[in-house]
């Protein structure tokens, strides 16, 4: 699947250096990971490689999840042991979703199939979306959202699962999509009222839309399950070509005191494979504080 279709033109050029300690010792073995930060990857980004190809590079970085995989690719990660730290539990893209009250019929029958099938395969989170406005205030949006998400989060806390709203922006990738701000999010958390219910926290969307990562992240981390990453602007590596200091902010996550997956969603800048993969080893190094 996929759920980037607005970003049809990627820069080209060649990776940049990053004057950061090497995955391995000068003895040749693989540098240990700190454990602070649990690494997941997201497959979309890597669509040119076979999936279980994918899963078994992250695993030799370190990387604990490959994830936005669909219910009949949750086993390949397993298979390997690893897990998918944000799974897909419906059909519909990222352009549609509860804030449209036609479709919580729907909706609701696929997350009732998926969720269990969630549990079954040991995940913990599936991902919602708000869908785009379409003219919707965002107080309509919001009880748009709430009525449909609510007797989700019944199915959800059977099976201890967390449906988890991602925010993205509005003006760069997707545009008119209504869950783009954190308070708004953050809004739709407190109306429904459920532990069930948490927000995913993309870092690169959020520095287009709201700015102010680090605050935001202390001031609203209770609401938040789950982080993505990206360069901004271009979305592309976690190097000094973008303005994001990385290791700042995932030392202010961890001192949230999260135990959740903090996922890589850059686009890497080079067509190969292999420099695709190096791209990823440096980005889970520059996490993983």
């Amino acid at each position: 699947m996929n759920r980037k279709q607005a970003l049809k033109t990627i820069a080209t050029g060649t990776m940049a250096s990053i004057s950061l300690p090497a995955l391995s010792h000068s003895d040749g073995k693989e540098k240990k990971l700190k454990g602070n930060i649990n690494h997941s990857v997201c497959q979309w980004c890597y669509s040119s490689m076979p999936l279980e190809e994918l899963v078994i590079a992250a695993k030799e970085i370190g990387i604990k999840s490959v994830e936005l995989l669909q219910p009949n690719e949750w086993a390949v990660a397993k298979k390997h042991g690893l897990t998918c730290a944000m799974g897909y539990a419906a059909s519909f893209g990222l352009n549609k979703g509860f804030n449209d009250v036609t479709l919580h019929e729907q909706l609701l029958k696929e997350y009732a199939i998926n969720i269990p099938k969630a549990a079954e395969a040991g995940l913990e989170n599936v991902i919602c979306f708000s869908g785009n406005a379409n003219g919707l205030s965002a107080e309509q949006g919001l009880e748009n959202c709430a009525k449909g998400l609510d007797p989700v989060m019944k199915i959800a806390a059977k099976y201890n699962i967390k449906v988890v709203m991602e925010l993205l922006n509005s003006k760069v990738d997707h545009k008119d999509y209504q869950c783009d701000h954190t308070e708004w999010g953050v809004k739709l958390c407190e109306k429904l009222g459920s532990e069930q219910f948490k927000l995913l926290y993309d870092i690169y969307h959020m520095q287009i839309m709201d700015g102010d990562v680090i605050a935001t992240i202390r001031k609203y981390h209770k609401y938040i399950a789950h982080y993505h990453t990206g360069g901004v602007p271009g979305r592309h590596e976690l190097d000094e070509n973008q303005e994001l200091y990385y290791p700042a902010i995932m030392r202010a996550i961890v001192a949230t005191g999260f135990k959740g997956f903090v996922a890589q969603e850059f686009i890497p800048s080079s067509k190969e494979n292999k420099d695709k993969l190096a791209a990823l080893k440096a980005a889970v190094m520059v996490c993983d504080v």
